[in-house]
């Protein structure tokens, strides 16, 4: 089974073996510490929109606020994972998850900038975002009834946690929302090419990346100076 699902196997990997490492260097499982989480790497508010603190964006995708946190996370990557690697190659699928995972964090400090922030949740629901704009708009071969199923299980599962994140305050919907609008425009663009033979599509990536990497930058760096400039910038006399 993990042979058939490397990319997702991959990914909870990694996450497991930085909780564990964690977990051995003193953290604790259940109830770990802010200063604990930002030493592994937690998204750190508006520091993360600095050049010293900017690869929190990236690592706060594999850093779980206890192991209810990290157990729930791995169980829906676990389930989107299994469809995504039928329906995306793998380089699709991790790239896919990544820009997500970066989105949500950026979107989390840009709006929440006094707020620290951990947690796989950005990058899985932009997965779950990517995989429905992709099978509603990429004329894949599925039975309509099937399609319907799995797009209709997709969509709960995403209205659902954006629901109940609503009405938890300890939970960043944010990133889940930043997460999810990246993944579904993701899926939107890379619809198109997903039955097509390996060198288009892997060209139509290549390109798709590149400007989503373009428009990732540019976000980044109106919201360091929106968001910078309240934090850093200091009245004139």
């Amino acid at each position: 089974m993990l042979s058939m699902m490397p990319v997702t196997s991959a990914l909870i990997g990694v996450n497991l073996l930085v909780f564990v490492a964690m977990v051995f260097s003193g953290v604790s499982p259940i109830e770990p510490q802010t200063a604990d989480l930002m030493r592994w790497g937690a998204n750190n508010g508006w520091h993360n929109l600095t050049t010293q603190s900017s690869w929190r964006m990236l690592t706060s995708n594999y850093v779980h606020v206890g192991l209810i946190h990290l157990l729930l996370n791995m169980w829906c990557l676990w389930n989107l994972g299994a469809l995504a690697e039928r329906i995306f190659d793998r380089w699709t699928y991790f790239l896919t998850y990544t820009f997500c995972g970066l989105a949500g964090s950026l979107a989390s400090v840009s709006l929440h900038p006094t707020r620290p922030g951990a947690g796989a949740s950005g990058a899985i629901f932009g997965l779950a975002g990517a995989l429905i704009s992709a099978l509603y708009l990429g004329k894949l071969p599925v039975p309509p009834r099937a399609l319907k199923s799995i797009l209709k299980s997709l969509v709960t599962f995403a209205a659902y946690n954006l629901f109940f994140g609503a009405v938890v305050p300890v939970i960043d919907n944010t990133a889940h929302i930043g997460g999810l609008v990246t993944g579904l425009a993701l899926g939107a663009v890379l619809a198109p090419t997903l039955i097509s033979p390996p060198d288009e599509r892997n060209s139509w990536r290549r390109f798709v990346f590149i400007v989503a990497g373009a428009v990732l930058a540019l976000a980044f760096e109106l919201a360091r100076h929106l968001v910078l400039r309240q934090f850093i910038q200091q009245p004139t006399a």
